[in-house]
């Protein structure tokens, strides 16, 4: 919802523009907002090629502006292919924050030479600001995928270790021979240990009639 709000709102800081866009570079190189199709289009055929004003803001932290895709020379086979689904010209601003690249935020416009230096600080000074709201959400994601992740390995854990004891008694066998047992199952088998595990219980479990 973040990331939607401020793509939408990057549309709208440029008057001129036809649709924004913001790529993180988080994992695998992506897209993960975009106002109108077209944007997103675009912005595949950088990850595609693996040139662009975008991906250069983000990788170099610095603001790129395109007058002409028709005349572009710094990306040659994006810009060409851009040019052909009818947008002109780009603006592509940096998010950055305490020197640590998060992405790039961009403008598209259908005529060329749509946007200025004033429209090209414009979204600089939003990138600044879009930064830090983007770090937030980030960090609050992040920590809430951890949270899930303990809470997780430590039912994990308990399953694994309800599943050894029954082990030990049935077969009168030590922790580390039980776990053994275990995980030479999950290996003949091709399943995770806790879903061996889990059968495990299921199956010493009394049945309801």
């Amino acid at each position: 919802s973040v990331l939607r709000l401020v793509t939408a709102l990057a549309a709208e800081v440029l008057p001129r523009s036809f649709g924004a866009g913001v790529t993180l570079l988080r994992g695998r190189v992506r897209s993960t907002a975009a106002t109108h199709p077209l944007v997103e289009e675009a912005d595949a055929l950088q990850y595609e090629l693996d040139e662009g004003p975008c991906l250069s803001a983000a990788r170099d932290q610095r603001t790129y502006r395109i007058e002409s895709m028709w005349n572009e020379e710094r990306w040659p086979l994006w810009t060409g292919r851009v040019a052909q689904l009818g947008l002109g010209s780009s603006v592509s601003s940096p998010l950055v924050v305490r020197g640590d690249g998060l992405g790039a935020v961009k403008v598209y416009a259908r005529p060329e030479a749509a946007f200025t230096d004033h429209d090209e600080r414009i979204l600089e000074l939003f990138a600044e600001k879009a930064s830090v709201t983007l770090t937030n959400a980030i960090s609050h994601e992040d920590a809430r995928r951890l949270s899930e992740e303990l809470r997780e390995a430590l039912r994990s854990r308990d399953v694994i270790g309800q599943a050894k004891g029954i082990l030990r008694e049935r077969h009168r066998v030590d922790e580390e021979t039980a776990f053994g047992m275990l995980a030479e199952e999950a290996q003949r088998t091709n399943v995770k240990l806790r879903t061996v595990a889990q059968r495990l219980l299921d199956s010493a479990a009394p049945s309801s009639g």
